[in-house]
């Protein structure tokens, strides 16, 4: 049997910060990841370039049952902390310009894969061991913790479990850490599937696969949060940032409200059309303001009887009712397309059995990081951010 002061289950975002950081330490270090290469989920991430972390990174924007727990590790290890490290190893990276402006979203300019050769050099000049395709296939824990694997068993004094969520399965996502986490008797809180598409059912996901590629800024909104972003329509339903943001803060059964003229005013531009063009269409007005093909499908859903009728036929108070729906066009989803496409697990291990300090559980010795917690970021990078700043705050503890 091989020993380590702390082995660290997973080779993604903050298993590999917790493992280098541990091993500046004196600690001896090992990493285990089932995948056959490390930071699957980071090479695939932000098209390919990493949006590593959010300029704007503050406890705000993230979710969890208690919204205090991620504050202490942000703090100690901050989007300053990583960016100082992308730029020691000469990274080049850019802000993203989205509909609110620069976001504070960062992207490396060249490939994600520079991320993760970051990651791996810190863990090499560290003395990190990294085992790759090695099933972890029991856990038991005596005087530390015993593992059997694949490639034989190994020991350690204290473990980490750092191997993500149920997210993107065809990257790895498992349920693995929360069998982990029930074996030694930790709680855990409901499961979902967060920044993720809507799908529809019925007329609704017949006029969503009509729209399929058009996309327009809008407003959307349900009664505990709100997004002013791009939204997507898509042969099965709704995507793009507007709707993963809000889908976080999604219960089934439940609409949520579109606002498809975010800062104007409608019955304004309305009645202005019908002064100003009183023999337009409204279908001509709107043109200027949305996508045609966004147009015509509004048309038959919200103005059918009146498509062919004059501005200057309709009543005001029809306009006003007609401004009040562009305002606040409101959608029930039939679900979401669920772990396959989401961008994250909502929920997972309660925040209760773990140190907001340490990320060590109420089981000596075993500590959870990263996704598996129940913290979860809304889009635009905070989601690493928590991987890099609870890695850091497990390292320095071990």
């Amino acid at each position: 049997m091989s020993s380590y002061d702390t082995i660290v289950l997973g080779a993604g975002a903050a298993g590999l910060l917790c493992a280098f950081t541990a091993a500046r330490r004196g600690r001896r270090v090992l990493v285990l990841e089932r995948a056959n290469k490390p930071g699957k989920k980071i090479l695939m991430s932000g098209g390919g370039r990493c949006n590593f972390t959010n300029l704007h990174a503050a406890p705000e924007r993230f979710s969890s049952a208690n919204p205090h727990f991620c504050k202490s590790a942000l703090a100690r290890y901050s989007q300053w902390d990583f960016i100082e490290l992308v730029r020691k190893h000469d990274i080049e990276y850019y802000e993203k310009e989205t509909v609110n402006g620069l976001s504070g979203q960062l992207f490396c300019r060249q490939s994600s894969k520079q991320i993760v050769a970051l990651l791996l050099a810190e863990c090499a000049a560290a003395g990190v061991d990294i085992r790759l395709d090695c099933e972890t296939a029991a856990v038991d824990r005596g005087e530390g913790f015993l593992l059997q694997t694949n490639q034989g068993r190994f020991g350690a004094g204290t473990l980490v479990v750092a191997c993500g969520g149920l997210s993107v399965p065809s990257l790895g996502g498992s349920a693995f850490g929360y069998r982990l986490a029930g074996q030694f008797g930790l709680r855990l809180l409901p499961t979902s599937a967060g920044l993720v598409p809507f799908t529809f059912t019925g007329a609704l996901h017949d006029l969503c696969a009509r729209l399929s590629g058009a996309s327009c800024e809008v407003v959307i909104s349900n009664p505990r949060a709100a997004f002013r972003e791009d939204l997507l329509f898509t042969h099965r339903g709704m995507s793009g940032p507007a709707v993963l943001q809000i889908s976080s803060y999604w219960r089934p059964g439940e609409p949520v409200s579109i606002d498809l003229l975010p800062g104007r005013d409608a019955v304004a531009l309305l009645r202005g059309c019908k002064r100003e063009q009183p023999r337009a269409l409204l279908r001509t007005a709107l043109a200027r303001l949305l996508p045609g093909k966004i147009v015509h499908e509004l048309e038959g859903l919200l103005w059918p009887e009146a498509a062919g009728r004059p501005l200057a036929d309709w009543p005001d108070r029809q306009l006003e009712q007609t401004a009040g729906h562009l305002h606040a066009w409101e959608v029930k989803p039939a679900a979401t397309e669920g772990y396959r496409t989401a961008e994250v697990t909502l929920g997972g291990v309660d925040t209760r059995d773990l140190s907001s300090k340490t990320m060590e559980s109420k089981v000596p010795g075993l500590f959870f990081i990263g996704e598996v917690v129940d913290v979860s970021g809304q889009l635009g990078g905070f989601n690493f951010q928590w991987a890099w700043s609870s890695g850091h705050a497990c390292g320095e503890a071990l």
